[in-house]
């Protein structure tokens, strides 16, 4: 079994005291895109959370290069993981070259302050994300579009070996929601671990090299979508019947809902 640089190991997740997971394991496969899907509530983004350090667990570990998290020393974390957590606030007045910048942190101490690499990070995470126009635009003047496009930005400035995203096509149109896969893609054949939550299993089964498929937290399949995408996947951990068939464009799993029961007798109302 790979082990990976990124693990949780029986971990168990609550939030006060309601228990999200309990004895919760997943390797993140280095250089994979991995994908965790599940139904709304089943502990997605709670593990992602889990393993940016963001929510210790009550009991297990989460293991990064060998060893517990918590023994990493903040920044080093911040060099190694980065992350596009759902909910992000920017401060009032920054503009887009100023808060892209703030990615570059991690890399800056009292004797190394900013230098051509830092400037080089940001010019390319912007070119990457298409925001290289909007560089001096406040960030309070952006679209829903544009500002998570611009948070995407700043978690690349970051430039870490392993980057998690939490939903990361949110406020996107259908083209940039596939700009943005094909980009985090690249990064991943460029030799990054991706590490996404996606609603869309269409989405996931067509880019994820790994999937992570969660119901009740805990995790009911993982493994290559073509390996794990079945009716019997997908009803077991969505609740939906639907035909899997192979992609046109791919070869992939793609998958089709039935009509429920009363559509499919004609009995619902139409319009």
């Amino acid at each position: 079994m790979c082990q990976g640089r990124l693990r949780a190991e029986a971990i168990t997740l609550a939030y006060d005291r309601r228990e999200i997971a309990r004895e919760l394991s997943v390797t993140i496969p280095d250089g994979s895109f991995t994908v965790i899907v599940g139904p709304n509530a089943c502990g997605k983004s709670t593990l992602l959370r889990a393993l940016a350090r963001l929510m210790p667990p009550s009991a297990g570990r989460v293991v990064l290069d060998g060893r517990d998290m918590r023994r990493h020393a903040p920044r080093q974390v911040a060099r190694t993981l980065g992350l596009l957590p759902q909910t992000l606030t920017a401060p009032d007045g920054i503009t887009v070259a100023e808060l892209v910048a703030r990615g570059r942190f991690p890399h800056q101490s009292f004797l190394r302050q900013w230098s051509p690499e830092d400037a080089a990070a940001v010019t390319a995470a912007l070119t990457a994300t298409r925001m290289t126009e909007h560089v001096h635009r406040p960030v309070s003047e952006l679209s829903g579009g544009q500002r998570q496009r611009l948070w995407i930005a700043m978690a690349l400035a970051q430039d870490t070996p392993i980057l998690l995203l939490d939903e990361p096509t949110t406020y996107l149109d259908i083209a940039y929601q596939m700009e943005l896969l094909e980009l985090l893609q690249d990064l991943r054949d460029a030799g990054r671990t991706i590490v996404a939550v996606l609603h869309d299993l269409n989405q996931a089964s067509r880019f994820a090299t790994h999937m992570i498929a969660m119901r009740d937290g805990r995790v009911i399949a993982e493994g290559a979508p073509e390996a794990i995408v079945t009716e019997a996947m997908v009803a077991d951990v969505f609740g939906l019947s639907a035909r899997i068939m192979e992609d046109p464009e791919t070869g992939l799993p793609m998958i089709v809902p039935r009509p429920s029961p009363r559509r499919a007798s004609g009995s619902g109302p139409r319009a």
